[in-house]
């Protein structure tokens, strides 16, 4: 069984910084897109920022020149590095990965998807 394992969230004043971390386990034969998602109180989850395997990344508008996604292939493990933090940060933040399990589904790009059980950050004075 697949999984992902988030951490890092937390209570930041505005301004402040944090970074999440997002950690694959299980049979997993390659990892393929990564990506941060978040879902304020009473709105619909959003796309936050992507990164693919060979490392082009991809960001909401609202997040540029502030929040930065990488990721550590060998250890199967995203990172969200988040700074000037804004109250409409404020959300439960959820790691997503595409996978193969084998070595013919990658090839035939015959992925999963897997969600990340959230992870929440408060900016707040």
């Amino acid at each position: 069984q697949v999984q992902l394992v988030e951490s890092g969230g937390g209570l930041v004043q505005p301004g402040g910084s944090l970074r999440l971390s997002c950690a694959a386990s299980g049979s997993i034969f390659s990892i393929n897109g990564m990506g941060w998602y978040r879902q304020a109180p009473g709105k619909q989850r959003e796309l936050v920022a992507q990164i693919t395997s060979d490392g082009d990344t991809r960001s909401a508008d609202s997040v540029k020149g502030r929040f930065t996604i990488s990721r550590a292939n060998a250890e199967n493990t995203v990172f969200l590095q988040m700074n000037s933090l804004k109250p409409e940060d404020t959300a439960v933040y959820y790691c997503n990965a595409e996978y193969a399990l084998s070595e013919y589904d990658d090839y035939h790009s015959e992925y999963l998807e897997v969600w990340g059980q959230g992870t929440l950050v408060t900016v707040s004075a």
